[in-house]
């Protein structure tokens, strides 16, 4: 058996901890701060290496960045893993990229604000993928995806809708639900209604 610890902090610096022994349990960490106006990040961590969950009900769960990249839970030209969104991608790109872009800018921009862009630029140049291509590099740099089949602007300029297609499936292998939005996942998850695992490496498809 390891030692496990509970800890309560008190912020300003003050501390006391309890520690035990369990081969089970997780070690639970509780923040208090003696300032009443401040706000202090509180919460259990659910998984050694993945992601810890906040209260804050404008926050989604942190996800970690692996020391590695890690492979993309689907393929490129997987695009029958999710029928429904593979027809409206083909269809309407626009509001696969503004669901994705929504979550990517963590609620900064909206889903419509997003995909009306998208849609502009589709028809006044018809090169939307010099811009969709950049919350590809975005994403990767979130969840350390590689750079695969090749470089970003590529893929989205020679697979636009393969391209919308794999970084929806990712977000949504991810436990987030593309359909809600920033905003519903925030509420979704203070309501207490957790967010599956990271997709291991493992998992991915070739």
């Amino acid at each position: 058996m390891y030692p496990r610890s509970i800890s309560i902090l008190i912020y300003p610096p003050h501390s006391f901890s309890l520690s035990f022994y369990s081969s089970s349990l997780p070690s639970r960490i509780i923040m208090i701060s003696s300032n009443p106006n401040e706000h202090v990040a509180t919460g259990v961590q659910v998984n050694s290496t993945d992601h810890f969950y906040s209260n804050n009900p404008h926050e989604l769960p942190i996800h970690h960045q692996p020391k590695s990249e890690v492979a993309w839970s689907t393929g490129l030209c997987d695009c029958f893993d999710d029928v429904p969104n593979c027809c409206m991608t083909c269809w309407c790109p626009c509001v696969t990229f503004g669901r994705i872009a929504e979550i990517v800018d963590r609620g900064s921009t909206s889903c419509a604000v997003s995909g009306a862009i998208y849609a502009l630029i589709a028809v006044v140049t018809g090169c939307a993928c010099c811009f969709s291509c950049c919350y590809r590099s975005k994403m990767r740099q979130q969840y350390k995806l590689p750079e695969n089949p090749c470089g970003d602007c590529l893929v989205h300029c020679c697979c636009e809708s393969c391209a919308l297609c794999q970084e929806y499936r990712e977000l949504k292998n991810r436990g987030v639900d593309m359909t809600i939005g920033w905003q519903g996942n925030a509420e979704r998850q203070n309501g207490g209604v957790g967010f599956p695992p990271v997709v291991a490496g493992g998992m991915s498809r070739s």
